[in-house]
């Protein structure tokens, strides 16, 4: 009975020390084989072209081009995606992606259960070439791209003057014709847009549209208060109380499951 070949693998990481942890994991398991290392990802998409791996170790966070601008390149050029076990440092956006999509990722510092556990599952899915692998990380490239545009503040003009705006500190919108009022704590700002660009502006994680007038931030809300016909009152932290239509309820029914 012939063996397996080994799991031909990759490690790409800008931080010499963290390439070196992974080597000597590596290095403890049956029937891996060390197809090169890379420092950056010019030199991980030049490595991956000529060695072709079966998986690969993919730091996020790099200078000049980054893990998914790695991911990018490889989709520009037509080149095949090997597997691949992304290591990152906290990244919000990143975590919630590989966790949406179902990918593995290690967590700086490399933890061994961890690593070994990665390492299994990604011998397996190597086994189960026909599982969506290319199109869930296309998926998770655009999601990412998408959001990592969304503004964390908005330009508003007061008095001849531009004032920034976090959109942390934003409760509620309300429209007024060709503009909205973006009502803050201590304050309320006017902004010339229309509700529903805002809208599409800002991340629907964080924002709920709750009538044809209003968009509220979800971390805002104190408490929902069933009304008729499927409508809700929403009541805000700041005792503003809104109302919560059922055309709109039936758009966001994943905010109402009890967990």
């Amino acid at each position: 009975m012939s063996l397996a070949s080994p799991l031909r693998v990759l490690i790409v990481d800008d931080e010499a020390p963290a390439r070196r942890k992974i080597l000597r994991l590596l290095r403890q398991e049956p029937a891996v084989e060390i197809a090169a290392e890379a420092d950056g990802g010019e030199s991980a998409v030049a490595a991956i072209k000529k060695h072709r791996p079966d998986l690969i170790f993919l730091d996020v966070q790099m200078p000049g081009l980054d893990g998914f601008g790695v991911i990018q390149s490889l989709n520009t050029a037509k080149i095949p995606l090997p597997r691949v076990i992304f290591i990152t440092a906290h990244d919000k956006f990143a975590l919630r992606a590989f966790e949406v999509h179902a990918f593995d990722y290690l967590l700086k510092p490399v933890g061994e259960e961890r690593f070994r556990e990665a390492l299994r599952r990604a011998r397996i899915q190597h086994e189960q070439s026909a599982d969506g692998f290319a199109s869930r990380l296309g998926a998770m490239l655009e999601q990412l791209q998408r959001e990592k545009s969304l503004p964390d503040r908005l330009l508003v003009e007061e008095d001849s003057r531009g004032v920034f705006v976090p959109i942390k500190e934003i409760a509620w919108v309300e429209a007024d014709r060709n503009y909205v009022l973006l009502h803050c704590a201590k304050k309320t700002h006017t902004l010339r847009s229309t509700l529903d660009a805002l809208q599409n502006s800002l991340d629907p994680k964080l924002f709920v549209r709750i009538n044809r007038g209003t968009l509220v931030r979800l971390d805002a809300i104190r408490e929902l208060l069933p009304w008729f016909h499927g409508e809700y009152k929403v009541m805000l932290h700041d005792n503003t109380e809104l109302r919560w239509s059922r055309r709109y309820v039936t758009q966001r029914p994943e905010l109402l499951k009890l967990t």
